[in-house]
């Protein structure tokens, strides 16, 4: 069998130097039909070697469960990986944050606030063994030493920007070696002393993560670590978005001139990323550095492969690159023909006002969205006052929508530090639908309970008395089996739209989402993800494997108002992102 370690100052594959050259594709954020294209395609770049992180969060949504199904078969991508000729390193964390909801830690876990987050406490270490050791019988028989792809496995993620727990890194090391692996380990920080300090271990690998000033950020990194082999295990060769700011992008040779300068000191590189894919369902995360920051659906990244796997400019520079270190293919991807622009009407909508399809609860305080364990809830009690009031809420998390007796009052947001609205009149339905728009994946508010939280109060009173309906959108596309169309609710709270349309069923489309407002969109049961009319992405991504040849299904959750409830595909992504 193959053999990988790590020598005095490089890696060595079978005993001979070895350099690195990777890129990261998150499969989780790719169709799995669409896995063997990617990786292809990455290899056509010139690329020998795939990195992907692993979502605890998404495997595992419930306690006791791990999930591989679908876009989760972690075994399957790593043998298609194989089946390309190309290795793979696997970062399992369990922390990840990857711009994914809380990280990647599942907010399950964080429901007893007394677990710790990313420390050595008991039922958090319990918790990240059992995961650890899930991945891992994975990837065991998948490593290189196995006759695997697999060279390298991380240990957590940029810790030393967030602690300085050795027990704790120590511990996780640990599990991740008694689970069977036998590669080499890795950590990665970013380049300052500090974060190298406290994020690094003895006897493990260091790496860094950064995207220019090369020369300086080895040195950083050659200092605390004297021998083996130099590696930016995160190469950031674009950035992500965020709702309401701009569409990020990097100049393609700026780019290409730093990846050029680190591959000629002789650092292996993690291309982060070579494709970024899409944020599918609600699995984005969020920023909180003081302004609240929710990530698009999107995960683009201004990457050399674009959201629908296509090459840009920056693929053909980053491969002239490569050339210059490395052998490259001599094939090129191609680019499969746009499909054309078409619209569809929609139908049948459902104020969830009305109906929201789910089982209510009653409460005496209001309770959280964890407690529901939902991302979407209404809220309803019942005000016997009179005049107008101060409605105010301790903190939201992350948005309410506020009606009474049916018509909206106005809504508040998390990003925007607003906690009260006056209400017109205290005499009547008070309805509030909370929603949480992805959770923090980077700092101290990682864990965090969503929803609205603290009491309510109206003046100086405490409000009390309330249903809650959580919304399963996992269910909402079958909403019409359990509910009629209520025309009446057009453009009042949320609703829940469908149609049909025709496809070939062999070309990717985009759904224009820039005449709608705010909200969700499924098609054929699949969870697209979210759009809002802020911008930047004004596109939902909608890959070929998705769609059935002839008839095909699209559901759409509404919050606000759509300009007209029409729906546009078309097959180019040319509209995906505007300047703000």
């Amino acid at each position: 069998m193959p053999d990988f370690a790590i020598g005095e100052s490089d890696f060595l594959l079978d005993g001979r130097p070895f350099q690195i050259i990777s890129g990261a594709l998150h499969y989780f954020r790719i169709h799995p039909d669409c896995w063997a294209d990617r990786i292809e395609k990455a290899r056509l770049m010139g690329l020998n070697t795939i990195e992907t992180y692993v979502p605890w969060n998404l495997h595992s949504p419930r306690p006791g469960v791990f999930d591989t199904s679908g876009l989760l078969d972690l075994g399957r991508f790593l043998r298609e990986v194989a089946a390309a000729g190309l290795y793979a390193i696997v970062r399992p964390g369990p922390y990840i944050c990857a711009e994914l909801d809380n990280g990647g830690l599942p907010a399950w876990l964080f429901r007893d606030s007394s677990v710790g987050v990313r420390r050595y406490e008991p039922a958090f270490m319990a918790a990240v063994t059992q995961y650890l050791q899930d991945v891992l019988e994975i990837v065991r028989p998948l490593q290189i030493d196995q006759g695997g792809p697999v060279l390298l496995v991380q240990v957590e993620n940029e810790y030393g920007a967030f602690g300085d727990d050795q027990t704790y890194l120590k511990a996780v090391a640990e599990v991740i070696r008694t689970a069977g692996t036998t590669v080499p380990l890795v950590t990665v920080d970013q380049p300052t002393d500090a974060m190298l300090a406290a994020g690094g271990l003895d006897g493990v690998l260091r790496t860094a993560s950064f995207g220019s000033r090369v020369r300086s950020r080895l040195e950083t990194l050659r200092k605390h670590q004297p021998t083996g082999p130099l590696m930016c295990m995160e190469f950031w060769d674009g950035w992500f978005d965020y709702w309401g700011g701009r569409h990020h992008t990097t100049s393609a040779a700026d780019a290409a001139a730093e990846l050029d300068a680190l591959l000629a000191a002789g650092a292996s590189v993690n291309i982060y990323m070579v494709h970024g894919g899409t944020n599918f369902g609600l699995t984005s995360g969020a920023n909180d550095k003081g302004v609240y920051r929710p990530t698009v659906t999107s995960y683009d990244y201004d990457a050399p492969l674009d959201e629908a796997g296509n090459p840009t400019e920056k693929f053909h520079a980053f491969r002239e690159v490569i050339s210059r270190y490395a052998p490259v293919p001599d094939e090129l991807p191609t680019v499969p023909p746009a499909a054309a622009e078409f619209s569809v009407a929609l139908a049948d909508p459902i104020g969830l006002l009305q109906g929201c399809g789910g089982a209510w609860s009653e409460h005496t305080e209001l309770p959280t969205l964890d407690e529901l364990d939902a991302r979407l809830a209404i809220f309803r009690t019942e005000l016997r006052h009179g005049g107008p009031a101060l409605l105010t809420f301790a903190e939201v998390r992350d948005r309410v929508q506020v009606f009474l007796d049916g018509a909206p009052v106005g809504v508040l947001e998390r990003e925007r530090h607003e906690r009260s609205i006056m209400l017109p009149h205290t005499r009547g339905r008070l309805e509030l639908v909370v929603e949480d728009q992805g959770r923090v994946n980077y700092g101290p508010r990682i864990g965090e309970p969503k929803g609205l939280i603290g009491p309510v109060r109206l003046g100086a009173e405490e409000v009390t008395g309330w249903s809650a309906c959580g919304i399963d959108l996992d269910k909402l596309p079958q909403l019409w089996g359990s509910a009629g169309p209520t025309p009446s609710a057009l453009g009042i709270g949320p609703t829940a739209w469908r149609t049909t349309f025709e496809t070939d069923g062999a070309s990717d489309l985009f759904l224009r989402t820039d005449a709608w407002g705010k909200g969700i969109a499924w098609v054929n049961g699949f969870c697209l993800g979210r759009y809002w009319r802020r911008g930047p992405q004004e596109t939902l991504y909608v890959p070929a494997p998705l769609l059935e040849q002839g008839q095909n299904t699209l559901v759409v959750l509404e919050l606000e108002v759509m300009d007209t409830p029409t729906a546009t595909f078309t097959g180019s992504a040319s509209l995906g992102f505007t300047d703000l």
